[in-house]
C-alpha cells in the first residue's frame, strides 16, 4: 500500500471522530486570523470539507509549494494535470510547485469526474477558491512589506514590491504550514448548473490575457510511470492479511428487474479440495476468498451454484427494436416549435428514415477490482470509482454503517468513461470483507465484467425532415425510443436479495437517455419537434452512462439524415451544412475539420467504383447533450473520416480521422489533442465493431470473441485540431468528437458504396447483407 494510505489499525482509530469540514471559523460569516493556528491534520475526519473555506481546496507548505485537494480523479484523461495548471496560474507558481493528492473522502472536495465536469466545473470551483487564496496572501504581504496590494507582483510564489524587488516575501514565509481561515462564497452547482453568486466582494480571478501556464501543453506526470510499468493501479494494491476474492454470478445478466438472480443451492463440497477457500454469501451475493489468488480463481470456477432459471423475458438481439416500437411508453416532448407537419408537406425534398443503435459495453481492458478492509468500527475501500462520495453512500447502506465511518480512496483502474462495474466491485469487496473479518481484494473476471455491465443504451429513431429548393431546412422531426434499466448496482441487488426499480409511466425522464434540443440546435430549423418515447417496465438489459451517453446513436441518426437531405438536394455535405448553420462556433469546427482533411466539394456517392475495395469520406457533427439552461457548457466538435470498404468480405476500415474540437478555454491543448485521438479510435470501434448480443434469457457477449472491439492494428490515423477560445468557459473535452466520428463513418460508407446503412455497427455481416440487397443505385438503404 502506498504511503498516503493509512494502516488498518490507524485508520480504524480515526473513524471514531466525526468532523465535517477541515476549516475552523469562529461562527458562520466570521473569520479567524489567517495563519493564526497550525492546520488540523487532514485525513482524520469524514468529508466532504466545507466548500466555503479556502483551506478545503489548498494548503501552503513551508518549502513554498502548495497542495490542492480536488475530488476529480485521473481517468486517463489528464484532468488533475489541468487542475494543477489552474492552481499554478492563479497563484503565480511554477507547475512543479503544485502538488495534488489521491482523491479520498477524508481529504478531498466533492468532485464527480463525469460529463466533462473536471474542466467545466472543477476548474471553475478551484479558480474561485484560489483567487480568494491569492487575495489573502497579497493582503498578508501588503502588511509585511508596507506596500499596497496593487504595487505588488508575484513570481514563483514570491511576492515583491514592483518598485523595489529586494523587498519580498514568499508564500511560505506568509502562511507555510498554517491555515488561511478564510471563508468565502464558493461557486456552487445544482444538477450541473452554476448557481449565481450573491456576494459583491468575491475575489476576481486572473485576467486570461495574463495566462502563462493555462493554455499550454504541459506533460502529464502519470504518463512516464505508465510507460515504465511503475504506475500503481487498483489491481496492484496489496494490504497485510489480505484475502483474494471472486464473485460467482450467473453467466450473463437476464431481463432487468424481471430475471433477478436467485440462489437455489450451493454445493460447498465442490471446492473442498482447494486450500484455504471460504465461501461467502449474503442474500444472493455469492463469492469465494482464499489466501492465494489462483486458489480463489479455481474456487470460483469450481463452486457449483444452482440459480433459479431466468425467464424468457428478453426480446432477443434480433427482436429488440420491434419490441421498442410495440411496447407501452411514457412520452415526453422535448421541443416543439413552428408547424412541423405543414412544413414537411411543402418541402421540395421530404425524407423519412429509421435509424438504430445497439447496446454497447464499457469493456475495460482489465476487469474491475477493489480492495476493502471492514471492521466493526469502520471501513476503508480502495477502488476506481469516478465518484468516491457516491460510492461511500452505497457501501454504507450495504454495511449498515453511518457514511462518516466509510473511507473511500481512488486508485485508477482500466478506465472506461462511464459507469462500468467499478461500483459493483467496491460494494462486493466491502460485503465480503465484512463477512470474513479480513481485508479482501476482489477482482472481477472478464465474464463478470462483460456479462453484468451497465451497458450503453440501445436506441431507435424515426426521423422526418424536409428542405426547400435551395437546400434550406424547413422541418425536422425526431421520434426516439429507448429505456432506462439502472437504479441499483448488481452487488446491491444481490446482497439485499431485492429487485431493482423499473420505469413507470409517472417515473419521469432521465436526461442521459433522452434526446434534447442541445443535440440538434446546431442547425437553423424553423419547424422542429423532438419526442422521447420511454419504454415502461423491465424486460431489457441493465444500462448506465457510457462515454458520451447515447450521443453516438443520436448523431448517427441526425447526421445521417442531414447527409440524406444533402444528397436529395444535390449538394455537397459540407456545403449543405454551411447553408443551414449560422452559429460561428459550429461553423468553426466544421471548417477546421474540412480544412485539415483538404475537403473537395462534391455530392456524396458521385464517384462510385466497381473495384473490390472502395473508398469514401464523410462528415459528422457531435456534442454531449446538456439541458438548455447549461448552454454555456456546450462543446463543439466535427469530424471527417476516410474509410475503405472491402465489398468481398464486408470489412470496413477507418483509415484517417480529422477531429476538430472547440471546448472553450482549453486548459491544456495537448491533453485535448490526446482526447480527440482517443475518442476517434473509440468512435471507430463503436461504429464498426461493438455490439452486445443476447438471446431470450441472457447476455451472450461474455468475452472478446463474442464482443468484438477494434484491434491495435485496425485503428485509424488521427489528426486532432483544437480551436482555442481564450475568453470562453471551459466546457470539457472528453466526449464530443466520439459521436461525430460514428456519424461520419456512416456517411462515409454511403459515399463509398452508394448504399445507406441505418444501423450500426457496420459489421461484415451487416455490410454484406446491405450490399446484396441494394441495386447499386445511390440512395438505396439497408
Amino acid at each position: 500500500m502506498s504511503d498516503d494510505t493509512l494502516a488498518r489499525r490507524e485508520f480504524l482509530k480515526t473513524t471514531g471522530a466525526v468532523v465535517v469540514g477541515l476549516s475552523v471559523v469562529d461562527k458562520v460569516g466570521a473569520q479567524s486570523p489567517a495563519g493564526g493556528a497550525p492546520p488540523a491534520e487532514r485525513g482524520l475526519a469524514s468529508g466532504p470539507p466545507d466548500a466555503a473555506q479556502v483551506d478545503s481546496y489548498v494548503a501552503i507548505h513551508p518549502d513554498n509549494t502548495v497542495t490542492i485537494y480536488s475530488g476529480y480523479v485521473e481517468l486517463g484523461q489528464g484532468g488533475p494535470t489541468s487542475l494543477r495548471q489552474v492552481a499554478a496560474e492563479e497563484l503565480d507558481l511554477e507547475l512543479g510547485q503544485v502538488k495534488d493528492v489521491r482523491a479520498d473522502t477524508f481529504v478531498s472536495t466533492n468532485g464527480f469526474t463525469a460529463a466533462s465536469r473536471t474542466a467545466g466545473i472543477g476548474s471553475v470551483e478551484l479558480r474561485a477558491a484560489l483567487a480568494e487564496a491569492r487575495r489573502v496572501l497579497l493582503g498578508l504581504a501588503s502588511e509585511r512589506l508596507k506596500a499596497p496590494p496593487q504595487d505588488l507582483s508575484v513570481t514563483k510564489g514570491v511576492v515583491s514590491v514592483r518598485a523595489d524587488a529586494k523587498r519580498s516575501v514568499s508564500y511560505a514565509d506568509l502562511l507555510g504550514g498554517r491555515r488561511f481561515n478564510r471563508q468565502y462564497e464558493p461557486v456552487l452547482y445544482q444538477g450541473g448548473i452554476e448557481l449565481p453568486r450573491k456576494g459583491l466582494d468575491n475575489a476576481i480571478p486572473k485576467r486570461r490575457e495574463d495566462y502563462r501556464i493555462v493554455g499550454t501543453r504541459v506533460p502529464r506526470p502519470d504518463i512516464a510511470e505508465k510507460i515504465k510499468g511503475t504506475y500503481e493501479y487498483v489491481q496492484h494494491v496489496r494490504v497485510p492479511g489480505m484475502l483474494h476474492g471472486r464473485v460467482i454470478w450467473p453467466r450473463g445478466q437476464g431481463a432487468h428487474a424481471i430475471s433477478n438472480p436467485t440462489v437455489v443451492s450451493i454445493d460447498e463440497a465442490s471446492v473442498k479440495g482447494i486450500p484455504g477457500v471460504q465461501i461467502v454469501r449474503r442474500g444472493n451475493l455469492v463469492g469465494v476468498v482464499a489466501p492465494r489468488e489462483w486458489d480463489a480463481i479455481r474456487a470460483a470456477r469450481q463452486l457449483k451454484v444452482t440459480w433459479a432459471p431466468f425467464a424468457d423475458s428478453l426480446p432477443g438481439h434480433e427482436g429488440l427494436f420491434d419490441s421498442f416500437r410495440s411496447a407501452k411508453t411514457s412520452d415526453a416532448t422535448d421541443t416543439n416549435t413552428g408547424d412541423v407537419t405543414a412544413a414537411l408537406s411543402r418541402g421540395a425534398h421530404t425524407l423519412s428514415a429509421t435509424y438504430r443503435g445497439p447496446y454497447q459495453s464499457h469493456g475495460p481492458m482489465a476487469p474491475n477490482c477493489a480492495v476493502a478492509d471492514v471492521s466493526k468500527d469502520g471501513a476503508l475501500v480502495m477502488c476506481s470509482d469516478q465518484g468516491i462520495y457516491q460510492t461511500r453512500n452505497g457501501v454504507a447502506r450495504l454495511l449498515g454503517m453511518p457514511v462518516e465511518k466509510i473511507r473511500v480512496q481512488y486508485y485508477a483502474g482500466s478506465n472506461t468513461y462511464g459507469s462500468s462495474c467499478y461500483r459493483d466491485a467496491a460494494e462486493a469487496a466491502a460485503v465480503m470483507s465484512q463477512e470474513v473479518g479480513k481485508p479482501v481484494r476482489l477482482q472481477f473476471s472478464r465474464e463478470d465484467e462483460h456479462g453484468w455491465d451497465n451497458y450503453g443504451p440501445a436506441h431507435l429513431a424515426d426521423l422526418r425532415a424536409s428542405v426547400d429548393a435551395n437546400g434550406k431546412l424547413l422541418a425536422y422531426d425526431y421520434q426516439a425510443w429507448g429505456h432506462t434499466g439502472g437504479g441499483m448496482n448488481t452487488s446491491t441487488q444481490l446482497a439485499l436479495a431485492t429487485s431493482p426499480p423499473v420505469t413507470t409511466p409517472q417515473g419521469g425522464f432521465s436526461a442521459l437517455y433522452s434526446v434534447h434540443l442541445s443535440q440538434t440546435d446546431m442547425y437553423d430549423v424553423p419547424n422542429r419537434q423532438i419526442v422521447n418515447h420511454r419504454v415502461v417496465g423491465g424486460g431489457y438489459l441493465r444500462t448506465g452512462p457510457l462515454r458520451a451517453p447515447m450521443d453516438p446513436s443520436v448523431f448517427f441518426a441526425q447526421e445521417g439524415m442531414m447527409d440524406e437531405l444533402a444528397h436529395a438536394a444535390g449538394l455537397d455535405p459540407y456545403e449543405f451544412r454551411k447553408r443551414n448553420i449560422s452559429h460561428r462556433r459550429w461553423l468553426g469546427v466544421l471548417k477546421a475539420a474540412t480544412d485539415a482533411a483538404k475537403w473537395t466539394p462534391r455530392v456524396a456517392a458521385s464517384n462510385l467504383s466497381s473495384a473490390r475495395v472502395v473508398r469514401g469520406r464523410g462528415i459528422g457533427l457531435g456534442t454531449h447533450h446538456l439541458p438548455q439552461n447549461q448552454g454555456d457548457r456546450v462543446t463543439f466538435a466535427a469530424a471527417v473520416v476516410d474509410i475503405e470498404v472491402n465489398k468481398d468480405n464486408g470489412i470496413v476500415v477507418a483509415k484517417h480521422v480529422y477531429g476538430a474540437m472547440d471546448c472553450g478555454l482549453a486548459i491544456n491543448p495537448g491533453i485535448v489533442e490526446s482526447q480527440i485521438v482517443g475518442m476517434s479510435v473509440h468512435g471507430a470501434s463503436l461504429a464498426l465493431k461493438e455490439e452486445v448480443e443476447f438471446n431470450r434469457t441472457n447476455v451472450t457477449s461474455l468475452d472478446w470473441n463474442s464482443y468484438r472491439t477494434i484491434r491495435c492494428g485496425e485503428h485509424p490515423s488521427v489528426t486532432p485540431i483544437v480551436i482555442q477560445q481564450l475568453h470562453e468557459k471551459s466546457s470539457g473535452a472528453g466526449e464530443e468528437v466520439l459521436p461525430a466520428v460514428v456519424a461520419a463513418i456512416g456517411n462515409a460508407f454511403f459515399d463509398a458504396t452508394g448504399v445507406r446503412i441505418r444501423q450500426y455497427p457496420l459489421t461484415p455481416r451487416r455490410v454484406l447483407a446491405a450490399l446484396k440487397s441494394a441495386t447499386g443505385q445511390p440512395g438505396r438503404s439497408a
